[in-house]
C-alpha cells in the first residue's frame, strides 16, 4: 500500500491573539469582497464561535506561517440552519485565505482537500461548502478538492452555490436527505 505524504498544513484552533491577525486578514480587498458583514462583526462571530459547540474555528499554518482561516461546522446542532437537509454527520466548511500573495497559487483547494480528507478518516459522511456563485476562483477551486455543485439555494447566508463532498468509503449520499436526521 502506497504510504501517504505527510500533510501539508496545519490545522489549530483560533485563540484570542489570532483575532487581530484575523482581522487584518478580513479588511484585505480580496477577503472583504466575501465577508460582507465588515470586519468587526464578523471577528465578533469568529470570537463567539470559539464557545461555540456547533463551530470549530481554526488557523491555518503552512511551513510554520499562518496563512488562512477555515471554520467546520454541523448544521445539525443548530435549528434553524439551511444545511439540514444534508445527510445526518454532514459537515459544512468555510476557508479564506488571509495572505493575499497565497491566492490563487493552489492553497485554497490544497487546503480544503487536505483537511476533508482528514474529516473523512474521521467518519464523516459528506461535507458541504457554500461559495457566492459569483466567486468563481473559490467554486474552482472546491471543484479541484473533489466538491461538485448540489444546487444554489437563497439562504440567511445569502445567495450560494451549494457544493458537496462525498467520502469514498461510504458511498455518494443523496443530495437532499428531507430534514437531516434528529
Amino acid at each position: 500500500m502506497p504510504r501517504r505524504p505527510a500533510p501539508r498544513y496545519v490545522f489549530r484552533a483560533v485563540e484570542e491573539d489570532d483575532l487581530l491577525l484575523l482581522a487584518e486578514w478580513l479588511a484585505k480587498p480580496h477577503a472583504a469582497e466575501w465577508w460582507t458583514d465588515g470586519v468587526e462583526a464578523s471577528i465578533a462571530g469568529i470570537r463567539e464561535a470559539m464557545d461555540s459547540v456547533s463551530t470549530e474555528p481554526l488557523i491555518v499554518e503552512f511551513a510554520g506561517r499562518p496563512i488562512a482561516y477555515l471554520q467546520s461546522y454541523d448544521p445539525h446542532l443548530e435549528d434553524d440552519h439551511p444545511y439540514r437537509d444534508q445527510p445526518f454527520g454532514t459537515l459544512g466548511i468555510d476557508v479564506t485565505i488571509g495572505v493575499p500573495d497565497l491566492v490563487g497559487v493552489g492553497h485554497g483547494s490544497a487546503i480544503v482537500s487536505q483537511f476533508v480528507d482528514e474529516l473523512f478518516e474521521e467518519g464523516v459522511p459528506r461535507v458541504v461548502i457554500d461559495p457566492d456563485p459569483r466567486n468563481a476562483r473559490a467554486i474552482r477551486a472546491y471543484g479541484k478538492a473533489g466538491f461538485r455543485p448540489i444546487g444554489e439555494r437563497h439562504s440567511v447566508y445569502g445567495h450560494v452555490l451549494l457544493m458537496a463532498r462525498d467520502n469514498p468509503e461510504m458511498g455518494e449520499q443523496p443530495d437532499d436527505a428531507g430534514d437531516g436526521g434528529p
